[in-house]
Parts: structure tokens; sequence; C-alpha cells
């Protein structure tokens, strides 16, 4: 193949390799330790979305949005009111909230980065949702997160207490982090 023949298959590939929700058609892309990778994650804001979307760029994954079956509004997220709906599930630890889609062929998979905002110094319960109804025995787990001031220690704790015969790798806590330092993280799986 021509260099002109590469760069374009490697434009349409770019347009084509990803995956969501909405059930798009999806074509693994492989990272550079020759494992296939996807980043899953769960954004209510906005600030995941973005973190999750800079991980795949940088190692060539495929990217997939943990959607809630019941979108998340702004009183939902209030965690000052103990009676709004995040408050109502963190404090009901298994609480399960429905998501809508689900991972097609998870078994291509090799490494699952599982992203998250960080709720109550913990993973929001919905991740519990998505880990408890995708295949993800035999692969290499790992999670990141977003916060406004805390680190990621409790929610790896917590997930890997929970999930004992899942394998978790280090997780990242993506504020303040360079692309370059991205990069050199997520393909070290």
């Amino acid at each position: 193949m021509n260099g002109a023949m590469a760069m374009t298959a490697g434009i349409l590939c770019m347009g084509s390799c990803t995956t969501n929700t909405q059930g798009e058609e999806n074509a693994a892309k492989t990272n550079d330790n020759g494992g296939k990778a996807v980043v899953c994650y769960f954004s209510a804001t906005g600030t995941t979305e973005r973190a999750a979307k800079r991980i795949a760029r940088a190692i060539g994954a495929d990217i997939f949005e943990i959607t809630p079956e019941k979108k998340y509004t702004d009183a939902d997220l209030d965690w000052r009111n103990s009676k709004s709906r995040s408050s109502i599930e963190m404090h009901d630890r298994s609480s399960r909230p429905a998501i809508s889609g689900k991972l097609e062929d998870a078994d291509k998979y090799e490494v699952v980065f599982i992203g998250y905002p960080n709720w109550w110094n913990s993973a929001p319960t919905i991740i519990n949702t998505f880990i408890e109804s995708t295949p993800l025995e035999g692969k290499t787990i790992v999670p990141f997160m977003t916060s406004g001031g805390s680190d990621i220690v409790n929610s790896e704790k917590e997930l890997t207490r929970s999930y004992p015969n899942l394998k978790f790798e280090k997780g990242l806590l993506i504020n303040g982090v360079s692309d370059e330092d991205i990069e050199k993280w997520a393909k070290g799986f």
C-alpha cells in the first residue's frame, strides 16, 4: 500500500473506530502493546468524557459511553441535598442505576479502561452496573477518575474489594495530567 492510500485508510478508520450506546458500527483499534483496548466511561457533566477521549486518542482505543437510562439532571447531582438522586444512590451501595446499551463484543478487548467522576470519594454506583453487566473476566481493568479534589485511592480499593475475581491495575486521577503523561500511563497495559 502506498503512503497516500495508507493515510486515506487511516483517516477513514479514525472516523469509524468508536463505540457508543447508539449502536454505531466499530472496528477495534490495537494499542501499542498489541492488545485491543476500549475506554469506557460515565460522565454526568462532560469532564470525565473529555478525559476518556484523551486516553482513547493517546492509545488509539475504542471508546464507549456508559449511559444511564434516565439522564442525571442538575438537581439529581446536587450532593448537598440528601434527597437528590445521586445522594440516595451513593448512600445505598447496593443501588444499580439502569444503563442504556451495552459494550458490544466485549470479548475482543484485552484492556478495559473504566472512567468515572468522584462521587463521595467513590465510583458512582452506575459503574457497578456496568461491571456486573459486562463480561470482564480475564481482562485487564484500569480505572481512571476525575475529581475536584479527592484522589483515586479509595475508589480503587472499593472496586478491587467488590470484584476480587477481576484483574485491576493501578488507576489514574486525570486532573491536571498532561497528554504525554496520559499516553505513558495508558500504554503501560
